[in-house]
């Protein structure tokens, strides 16, 4: 294995990373390959999901690899640019083999985002074949890419006073393992950093004209907003257009089982950045694939892939730029920002 690491989810050999994105619609979908197969598993935890062919990835059913994972926008319209990855697959001869041909494995899961930018514009077959056409091993793209698109947080308060983040993706080594993130952060929560509970981005505090806020907060939090709708001082928020989704990904040996807990562990990096996390407005979903044969302790690798499921939703924020009248936090919180990891 190479020395030298990207940061990225193509660290992991046998890992290929497309995106394909309208800005103009603020939406796209991000198409992760894995030709020669890779063993799955998934954890979906939010309350809000958008997913497709997720079922077959438990221990007991029948199909043992899948040949992509589709993290897309656009609600459950976004789940039909998996017809395009599947296209894509079949053309090139990849997919489950049965008697009449190959049958190309592809979960999907999708995040709300159509209060961004134009509400039609939704990913397609067209954009999902798109993506698998722009897949390769380098570096992956991050901020407004692909599923990134339309991404954003803080939005208890109406999409007037939301924050834009994006998609983020981060690698780490564990001896000849590489285990990998990449995330897409559309979450109901803020995100905060975990070393010091500072709230990086959410709803965003508006201010008078005129008004010094250089030592005032930047944003509101979400947990003290939603404690006012218990206590009776608010009516209740309109909590729509969330959903945190991504795929790990390392070249140590797992079979089905185990790459459902490392999927479950890694919700762990979830629950770490964004709070709060897996809420009943939330469709949190979050892949698993091994593509090695390298060993690994499960509880190891369940373990850090939790440590690169934080750093990749951090760095979806460090990397969002404002998009469509959404600003991203760092047009917002100046040199009180943290630099681009």
């Amino acid at each position: 294995m190479s020395t030298k690491l990207q940061d990225t989810l193509t660290d992991v050999p046998g890992i290929l990373v497309g995106h394909s994105e309208d800005l103009n619609g603020a939406t796209g979908c991000t198409v992760v390959l894995c030709p020669d197969g890779a063993v799955a598993g998934v954890d979906q935890r939010g309350g809000a999901p958008g997913t497709r062919e997720t079922d077959l990835l438990r221990p007991m059913h029948l199909v043992e690899r899948v040949h992509a994972v589709l993290l897309s926008g656009g609600s459950a319209f976004g789940l039909c640019a998996a017809d395009g990855v599947m296209q894509y697959l079949e053309e090139q001869g990849i997919g489950f083999p049965t008697p009449w041909g190959g049958v190309p494995i592809v979960p999907a899961a999708v995040i709300f985002d159509l209060g961004i930018g134009d509400p039609r514009a939704r990913p397609t077959a067209e954009m999902g074949y798109r993506a698998c056409q722009r897949a390769s091993r380098d570096a992956v793209r991050q901020g407004n890419a692909g599923a990134g698109a339309g991404a954003s947080v803080g939005k208890i308060l109406g999409m007037a006073r939301a924050t834009k983040t994006g998609i983020g993706s981060a690698s780490m080594r564990l001896g000849e393992v590489c285990v990998a993130a990449l995330v897409v952060v559309n979450a109901f929560g803020d995100v905060v950093d975990p070393q010091n509970g500072r709230i990086l981005a959410g709803p965003r505090v508006t201010f008078p004209s005129g008004q010094d806020t250089s030592s005032m907060p930047v944003f509101h939090s979400t947990l003290a907003l939603m404690r006012q709708t218990c206590e009776g001082r608010d009516q209740p928020f309109g909590f729509v257009h969330n959903t945190v989704v991504g795929v790990i990904a390392t070249n140590a040996r797992m079979n089905k089982a185990q790459a459902n807990k490392v999927a479950q562990m890694a919700h762990d990096g979830l629950a770490r950045a964004v709070v709060p996390a897996h809420t009943m407005y939330d469709g949190d979903t979050l892949f698993a694939l091994s593509t090695g044969t390298s060993s690994c302790d499960i509880s190891t690798l369940g373990a850090y892939a939790a440590e690169v499921t934080t750093q990749a939703i951090l760095k979806a924020v460090y990397e969002a730029r404002t998009l469509a009248n959404i600003p991203a936090a760092c047009d917002l919180s100046g040199d009180r920002f943290p630099p681009t990891a």
